[in-house]
């Protein structure tokens, strides 16, 4: 059987937005974890949740073990098998990663809501945030990154 802690209600009083540029330099994952906090430092955000959206077709937004590297290589490993480039794919007029890219992006998706107590993300030990980047050549990614919640001292 589960159990449910306290419940505790908020007042969301400010909805603040930024766009994070992230660079990236070939298929991998990314990680924002720090950008992400540093913007709720910035805004002063106290109790609430920060949502995020990934404005491409062919990248995705996800969170996962942050604490061994190779978990992102063996990730990076599985979703070429379970998305291979030479699957004989119709759309490539960007070439043969373009439609395998845009599968992982439907497959992770591209937005991501993580709650926010006492001005901190509730993440979990491991957890980071990344930018997964499916396109082989490096691109600029933007991230949208909104507060809702109590902001304040």
């Amino acid at each position: 059987m589960s159990e449910l802690s306290a419940i505790s209600s908020t007042r969301v009083e400010t909805l603040v937005r930024a766009a994070l540029a992230v660079q990236t330099s070939g298929e991998g994952f990314f990680e924002i974890t720090r950008e992400v906090a540093r913007f709720l430092d910035q805004v002063k955000a106290r109790d609430g949740v920060v949502l995020l959206y990934l404005r491409h077709t062919s990248a995705s937004l996800v969170i996962q073990e942050n604490a061994d590297p190779d978990v992102q290589t063996d990730l990076v490993t599985a979703l070429e098998r379970i998305v291979p480039a030479d699957a004989g794919w119709v759309h490539d007029v960007e070439g043969p990663d373009d439609m395998p890219a845009h599968v992982k992006a439907m497959v992770n998706g591209v937005s991501l809501h993580v709650p926010v107590a006492g001005g901190k993300m509730e993440l979990g030990t491991w957890q980071g945030i990344y930018v997964a980047e499916h396109r082989a050549r490096p691109h600029r990614r933007e991230v949208v990154l909104q507060f809702l919640g109590c902001c304040g001292e």
